[in-house]
């Protein structure tokens, strides 16, 4: 015999918690990407403005959980528990990544490295800070943390696209590796969305709809790009146009993605009880 609390959705994290996975995962991508550019030959023009973007969303996500919180000017206990919480690690990561990133933005060689490592650690806390819920089957599932950082890197190789788009400049290599994380990113899903459907079957089928987007208008469609620009069927100004359109879908559904996760798939594990007591029934020994 046996008893079971039915799981439910849980209402602490809504959608400004989720912007902040939203926003942030993709201005600490593009961060990341914009540095790898440069690295890659691309001229420095294209780093300043990925740079000061990518903090701009970075803040914009840090102040949605701002106004999320009941009482906001408590919100510097937020920096008291560096040893045990993710989301104090990744409050400490944005002091630093702020301060950096306009340097680097400013043309100070230096601190575009430290920049890019900030910014991969912070997409690496916002991946490890949902894991840690270990209430929710969909959440503390061990591909949540790469999915999540892999999807920040792609979101943000798909906003650089759009930028070098709109500066009219592009490199065949990095397009190739926004392919591979766009690529990679699928994968992930796949097998996250299979463990879901065994492990959490009332998260798997509200990723339902997410999953569909995810896999067409951002994989599909960046890879179908990828494809004819490196066959050479797509040249000219049509490439700057048909890449921003990758670039933007792979970002949208990835955010889209990430959105659906944390308010529509957040459900709690629930209680059960495996035996359940029975007046005047001696209980038989659970088998370890």
């Amino acid at each position: 015999m046996s008893f079971a609390a039915s799981p439910s959705r849980q209402r602490n994290w809504d959608a400004r918690a989720a912007a902040n996975f939203v926003c942030g995962g993709a201005g600490g991508g593009l961060i990341v990407f914009a540095v790898v550019a440069v690295v890659a030959g691309v001229s420095r023009l294209a780093l300043a403005l990925p740079l000061l973007a990518g903090l701009a969303l970075i803040g914009t996500g840090l102040l949605c959980v701002w106004h999320e919180l009941g009482r906001p000017l408590r919100a510097l206990h937020v920096f008291f528990h560096p040893h045990t919480s993710w989301m104090t690690r990744e409050a400490y990561v944005a002091v630093m990544l702020f301060p950096c990133g306009v340097a680097a933005a400013a043309g100070v060689p230096v601190f575009a490295w430290v920049a890019a490592a900030l910014g991969f650690a912070f997409v690496f806390c916002q991946g490890r800070m949902l894991h840690a819920a270990r209430g929710i089957p969909s959440w503390r599932h061990a591909l949540v943390a790469p999915l999540l950082v892999v999807t920040g890197l792609a979101e943000g190789a798909g906003l650089w696209l759009v930028a070098a788009a709109w500066l009219r400049i592009g490199s065949q290599t990095l397009l190739t590796l926004f392919g591979a994380l766009v690529l990679l990113r699928i994968v992930i899903w796949l097998g996250y969305r299979r463990a879901m459907a065994t492990q959490a079957p009332r998260a798997h089928a509200a990723l339902d709809r997410t999953s569909r987007v995810l896999q067409l208008a951002g994989t599909l469609l960046p890879l179908a790009v990828v494809a004819l620009v490196a066959a050479g069927l797509v040249s000219g100004t049509a490439t700057l146009a048909v890449v921003a359109i990758a670039g933007l879908a792979a970002a949208a559904s990835g955010a889209h993605m990430k959105f659906t996760l944390v308010t529509q798939a957040g459900f709690t594990q629930g209680a059960a009880l495996v035996r359940l007591p029975v007046r005047g029934v001696r209980p038989a020994p659970i088998a370890e």
